[in-house]
C-alpha cells in the first residue's frame, strides 16, 4: 500500500478539534452579539442565576416588536418562560455574548410572520447581531399566501448576505411536519434535536432540509427538561459564539464548514 504525504487539508482538520477550540479560554462568546427572537427573556431571573453561580454577563437589552410600526420599549420581562429558557442554554454556553431580547409574542401571546421579518431586520440594522436564534417555527399553512413566504425568505437571505449567522429550530415531529423558516436552509442553519453526553457535542445529520442535531434539554424554566428542537437551536448557537469570539469575521458558510468539521474529528455523532 502506498503511502501518501498529508496535505495543506489534513494538517488543517488536524488542527480544526473540538478541544483546541473549547478548551480555549477565549472562547466566552466575547466580543459577539447575539438575538434570541422569541418570547422575551426575563432579564433578573438570568442575572440573579449568574451571579450565584459567579457568572459575569453582560446587561440584556431587547425590544418587543409588533407587525407594524416600531418596537415596543423592553422592561426586562418575558411574555411566557419560553424565551427565556432559550437565553439561557446560549448564556451557559457562552456567557460573555452581548444578549439581546427580541419579544415577538408581546401581551397577545400570538406571533405573525409580519412579527418575526420586523424583528429580524431590526437585529440586523439595529442591534448588529451576529448571530440569530429562532426557537420556534411558523407553519406552513401560514405561509400559503406566496408574498409572505417570500418576505420571510428574504429576510433570512438578507441575514446571510449581512454575514449573520441564523439558527432555527425544526418542528418537533420532523420530517413529518415542515416547519419554517428551517425549511429555507441552506441560507441559515436547521437544528435538530440530540441527545448527546456533553452540551457541546452535536452532530452533522442530513434529514431532509435540517442538517445538524444538538443536544435538546435545557437548564432552567417548567418544561427545559423535556427534549425538544426549542432547546437544541440556543446549543448550537452558544457553541458558534463561542467560536466566533475567536474570529469574528467568520461568515456564515464558513462557521457551518467549521461546525461539520468540528463533528467529524471530534466524534461528535455518537447520540445517548
Amino acid at each position: 500500500m502506498i503511502e501518501t504525504a498529508p496535505t495543506v487539508f489534513d494538517e488543517i482538520f488536524a488542527r480544526l478539534t473540538p478541544n483546541s477550540i473549547f478548551q480555549d479560554a477565549r472562547a466566552t462568546g466575547e466580543g459577539i452579539a447575539v438575538a434570541v427572537i422569541d418570547s422575551g427573556v426575563e432579564r433578573a431571573v438570568l442575572e440573579t442565576k449568574f451571579r450565584d453561580a459567579g457568572t459575569s454577563i453582560q446587561r440584556i437589552e431587547g425590544a418587543v416588536f409588533r407587525p407594524s410600526g416600531p418596537p415596543l420599549e423592553y422592561t426586562g420581562h418575558q411574555s411566557s418562560p419560553h424565551g427565556t429558557t432559550v437565553a439561557d442554554i446560549v448564556l451557559t454556553l457562552a456567557p460573555r455574548v452581548k444578549l439581546y431580547s427580541a419579544d415577538v409574542f408581546g401581551p397577545t401571546g400570538s406571533c405573525e410572520v409580519e412579527t418575526v421579518i420586523a424583528a429580524l431586520h431590526h437585529a440586523i440594522d439595529v442591534w448588529k447581531v451576529k448571530v440569530i436564534n429562532l426557537s420556534l417555527g411558523v407553519p406552513e399553512h401560514k405561509l400559503q399566501q406566496l408574498p409572505r413566504r417570500q418576505q420571510l425568505q428574504r429576510a433570512i437571505e438578507e441575514a446571510y448576505f449581512r454575514d449573520v449567522l441564523v439558527f432555527a429550530a425544526a418542528h418537533n415531529e420532523h420530517p413529518l411536519t415542515r416547519s419554517y423558516p428551517a425549511a429555507f436552509a441552506p441560507p441559515l442553519i436547521s437544528v435538530d434535536k440530540g441527545l448527546f453526553d456533553d452540551p457541546l457535542r452535536f452532530a452533522y445529520k442530513l434529514s431532509e432540509q435540517v442538517e445538524f442535531q444538538a443536544h435538546s434539554r435545557g437548564y432552567l424554566g417548567p418544561f427545559a427538561r423535556e427534549p425538544a428542537t426549542s432547546w437544541a437551536t440556543p446549543h448550537l448557537a452558544g457553541i458558534a459564539a463561542r467560536i466566533l469570539s475567536l474570529k469574528p469575521d467568520l461568515k456564515p458558510f464558513e462557521i457551518k464548514t467549521i461546525l461539520y468539521w468540528l463533528f467529524r474529528s471530534g466524534g461528535n455523532g455518537k447520540l445517548t
